[in-house]
């Protein structure tokens, strides 16, 4: 074994015995692995979002059930596990399966044909998958005397890239088909353990596998997958320092900002301990810098899929009730829009009261590529338009360069409250504040719309790393520039903002009235 003092990070890496032979740093989750594998039920289903290590958990799950002890050594399922009791193993991993019923059908008809060479089994000519598939569970327990182990990763994958295909119906019925098989072998079978990103309860598995334990909000797996903050400041002490001098920050600002960018996410209301969103941090720490890594992984792709009317939805999402049956239940094809979002990663529990949890967006991360994606809907512009601006925009906020920045802002939102027709029921005003915050939000900034200070109501506070804009809007029929300049000097909008030590800076802005855009600002 390799020893873990050369620091090498497992940077896109989900082979546990490859973390571990090669010596890569491995944040140490055994111990809960063995209670769920020896103390939980046999049938478990753990909903994560994607990249966010269920396959390296998977691989772990295996590897122990294989007796690899020799890949455990020094980690916590040492002090637990006495025995090391090599069983067999069946794992289907079906991110590989296409969206297609003939591409699923290949990749189980090839999984099977490679477990039936190993056992032995030469099938009928006639034989079904599922005949296939109970014949290696039942074949493998009496060839070895031990109970098998039957692990099934990304197991919703085919059905979320199916749904609202025609190919979806015919992809279920596989399902349907092939995993019944799994409640009839309860007698072969030590432990099932399933993991996917949302839950198609009717069509599926689950409507196969009613004795199927969903996991996904209990306390004592809310840090199965992921990285806590205990674990980032055990593990993690000598990246942090070099991403820290590499940013001239000191160790805890270094800390504050992997939080604000990659944090906050919680998977039970009784344990609301912070995980880290494992794929970003690893990746931020290699690189020595924080950028959006979740998002350009591909985590938006379903977003369309599930989502109707994202781009004027977004404020609904920040803090957004759903009863307790709805999420941790439902199905999310019927589910709503917010049940997809907090299975897929975009939401998470930020409360729980009597039956109702409260949602939220955990992180900057997640939270600028969310409105990265509405941004060209919402001001009816090209991808490719809204990139290059917005990338000037945020440059020159950070310069204070003010006259390029309103630049910027106008070419972003010229025209667009007159001519985006989803934005008719709302007033003008309201209209701009959408669509500036997401602007804003979209290139990083800090934003807080409508913000209470003691002498009044700001319209948006919006913050960069190293000056803080205060912003009032007016139409011209409103009085437009001079009206705002007044409002800010006589409610004293930038007051409450001088004790921060970032430069503070106050912005008249005038809006027309008809939709046209930005007419005039003015630096107070």
């Amino acid at each position: 074994m390799v020893e873990t003092n050369d620091r090498r990070l497992p940077v896109g890496i989900q082979s546990f015995e490859e973390i571990r032979r090669e010596g890569y740093l491995y944040v140490d989750k055994t111990d809960i692995i063995w209670q769920l594998a020896n103390r939980g039920k046999k049938y478990n289903y753990l909903s994560r979002p994607r990249r966010f290590g269920k396959s390296v958990l998977v691989d772990t799950i295996e590897a122990y059930f294989l007796g690899k002890k020799e890949l455990f050594e020094g980690l916590k399922i040492m002090d637990l596990e006495t025995e090391w009791v090599k069983r067999p193993v069946i794992r289907l991993d079906m991110s590989r399966a296409g969206a297609e019923p003939k591409t699923l059908r290949s990749y189980l008809d090839l999984t099977f044909d490679r477990l039936e060479e190993e056992y032995g089994i030469t099938p009928k000519p006639t034989a079904q998958l599922a005949d296939r598939f109970d014949a290696i569970i039942q074949t493998a327990c009496k060839q070895t005397g031990q109970q098998v182990a039957i692990l099934i990763d990304e197991y919703d994958s085919p059905l979320q890239h199916s749904w609202k295909t025609p190919e979806h119906e015919a992809c279920t019925n596989v399902y349907r088909e092939v995993f019944a098989i799994l409640k009839a072998d309860d007698k072969y079978e030590k432990f099932v353990f399933i993991t996917g990103i949302t839950k198609f309860t009717q069509i599926s598995l689950f409507s196969v596998l009613n004795n199927l334990s969903n996991i996904s909000f209990d306390p004592e797996y809310a840090a199965i997958c992921g990285i806590t903050k205990e674990e980032v400041l055990r593990d993690f002490k000598p990246e942090i320092s070099k991403l820290a001098a590499k940013n001239d920050w000191t160790f805890d600002e270094a800390v504050a900002q992997l939080t604000a960018y990659y944090d906050g996410y919680h998977f039970s209301y009784e344990n609301m301990v912070d995980v880290f969103n494992p794929f970003s941090l690893i990746n931020a720490l290699s690189d020595f810098r924080l950028k959006n890594y979740w998002a350009s992984s591909g985590a938006t792709s379903l977003l369309p899929k599930f989502v109707d009317d994202i781009e004027i939805r977004m404020k609904d999402f920040e803090n957004c009730p759903i009863d307790s049956d709805t999420l941790e239940t439902s199905d999310v094809t019927g589910g709503g829009a917010e049940l997809f979002l907090y299975q897929s990663g975009y939401l998470t529990i930020k409360g729980y009261m009597e039956g109702i949890y409260l949602l939220g967006i955990p992180n900057n991360e997640v939270r600028r590529a969310l409105y990265k994606i509405v941004l060209p809907v919402l001001t009816l512009k090209t991808e490719a338009q809204v990139i290059s601006t917005q990338n000037m925009l945020l440059y020159s906020l950070k310069l204070g360069n003010l006259p390029e920045a309103m630049k910027c802002l106008k070419a972003l939102i010229s025209d667009v409250p007159y001519s985006n027709k989803k934005l008719a029921s709302m007033d003008m005003e309201e209209r701009y504040r959408l669509i500036l915050s997401t602007i804003f939000n979209a290139i990083g900034c800090r934003v807080e719309v409508e913000k209470m200070i003691a002498t009044g109501r700001i319209d948006m506070v919006v913050e960069t790393i190293n000056i803080v804009y205060v912003l009032e809007l007016k139409l011209s029929n409103n009085g437009g520039v001079d009206a705002a300049a007044e409002q800010i000097k006589a409610k004293q909008y930038a007051e409450p903002f001088q004790a921060d030590k970032r430069k503070v800076i106050a912005l008249a802005i005038e809006l027309d009235e008809l939709g046209k855009g930005l007419i005039d600002w003015k630096a107070i």
